[in-house]
């Protein structure tokens, strides 16, 4: 090596040393400090893979996206994990809940001071006191006569009625992947009430499936205008998040600049 070449690679190093202190690039990425973390809630029959499509979207926008993994074994067993995992956050949160994450999301988040906004994906909504399944007779659905619970209370989908009931607008090759491993849930959890209601509090989103027929899309309707949510319809299934990713992320992505 030539004193000519070594004087150049150490000028070489010295400048790409001062850029790196410097914190400048041609390209410097988007730092994930800058927005809300998201934190995704799912529903029952599914657990947070179930965000499949919606996650990509808010990491390639800048996102820091956590998806939580709840039991549904009972309602205070899913708001203490779902809290958990807010509360580990140091700063702003998005918490967004699909269907029973709903209801989840409405007790996790009261009294938070991390949680910025709240996004219901085709979800529940309940008032203090008023249990999950409170309007199923009001607004009825077909999804009940899907269901085919296990001897110790938890329910499934017939595997055979969930592209039908729950994901219509989903190729059927990936709904039979979705019943196959569909998560049960407790069913005495649609009698549980939440002692708080975040959404009274907390400025709040709502997306409504046109085409639901798991949670009847009146009832989703009645939910966004009681909490005064800022609403999107779409013409969807009960899963507009894997039917629509984008319009669901851009929605998230809304409350998310409302919320910083």
């Amino acid at each position: 090596m030539t004193p000519t070449t070594r004087i150049l690679i150490a000028a070489l190093m010295v400048t790409g040393f001062a850029s790196s202190l410097s914190g400048q690039s041609a390209n410097p990425p988007i730092s994930p400090s800058a927005h809300p973390t998201i934190v995704l809630v799912h529903g029952a029959f599914a657990d947070g893979s179930s965000w499949s499509k919606v996650i990509p979207i808010l990491q390639r926008d800048g996102y820091t996206v956590i998806a939580v993994q709840n039991p549904l074994t009972s309602f205070a067993a899913d708001v203490e994990t779902t809290k958990r995992v807010v509360d580990a956050q140091a700063g702003p949160v998005v918490l967004v809940g699909h269907s029973y994450g709903g209801a989840v999301i409405t007790q996790a988040a009261a009294g938070s001071a991390n949680v910025k906004a709240l996004v219901y994906v085709a979800a529940f909504a309940p008032e203090v006191g008023e249990p999950i399944g409170a309007f199923g007779e009001r607004y009825p659905t077909q999804l009940g006569t899907g269901f085919r619970p296990d001897k110790a209370g938890f329910l499934y989908i017939d595997p055979a009625r969930f592209h039908e009931l729950f994901a219509a607008d989903v190729p059927v090759a990936e709904t039979r992947v979705a019943a196959a491993t569909q998560k049960p849930i407790l069913g005495a959890v649609f009698g549980a009430a939440p002692d708080q209601a975040a959404w009274k509090t907390i400025p709040s989103w709502y997306i409504v499936s046109q085409d639901d027929k798991a949670i009847n899309p009146d009832l989703e309707r009645f939910y966004a205008k009681r909490m005064k949510a800022t609403t999107t319809e779409v013409k969807a299934s009960h899963v507009a998040f894997l039917s629509h990713p984008a319009v669901v992320a851009r929605v998230i992505e809304e409350a998310a600049t409302g919320a910083h």
